[in-house]
């Protein structure tokens, strides 16, 4: 069971990183990418290079979320079954990453995506467009700040789970001394 519990925590923690890393350095640039916006047309481009871009946020948050459930879940099953009190510093640094994503996802996804829409409106006046795009811009970066966060805080503990503190973690080394 402790080499089962060790390979779940590695492998959640390895899709966390590597999709957040993807998805920073392959799929974000995308959006903005002078490709998408050949393909789309100048037209088509900012209205749909940002809702697509929106499509991808969405489930990028859902993946964290449901990572970071499953990293608290593996804590409390360690808990649980090795009866060893989960490190605070572990502890906190998986419920903020949690609680991140929740704002994230359901805080300021929701609010880029409706400051999209008014920005690119039919019957929006322009001066209302004029605010939504700059209100846009501050909470976009306000989203890639959040974004880099994360992806420091689940390199942070993808290191952590992959390097234990303790080597002799589920066994004392007094006991195997004759």
């Amino acid at each position: 069971m402790i080499g089962f519990l060790r390979f779940v925590g590695i492998l959640n923690a390895a899709i966390w990183f590597g999709a957040s890393f993807y998805f920073t350095v392959g799929v974000a640039p995308v959006s903005s990418s002078t490709d998408l916006q050949k393909l789309l047309g100048p037209q088509y481009y900012p209205y749909f290079g940002g809702a697509i871009s929106q499509i991808f946020l969405t489930r990028y948050f859902r993946l964290h979320i449901i990572c970071s459930i499953v990293a608290l879940l593996h804590l409390l099953a360690e808990w649980i079954y090795l009866g060893r009190y989960p490190q605070r510093l572990r502890l906190g640094l998986l419920g903020t990453l949690f609680v991140v994503s929740l704002l994230s996802a359901y805080w300021v996804q929701p609010r880029l995506r409706e400051l999209h829409l008014i920005r690119y409106g039919a019957g929006t006046l322009p001066a209302n467009r004029e605010a939504a795009s700059r209100s846009f811009r501050a909470w976009q970066l306000i989203s890639e700040a959040i974004n880099l966060f994360l992806l420091a805080g689940i390199g942070v503990y993808f290191w952590r789970v992959t390097n234990p503190p303790d080597p002799a973690r589920f066994a004392s080394t007094a006991k195997f001394r004759s």
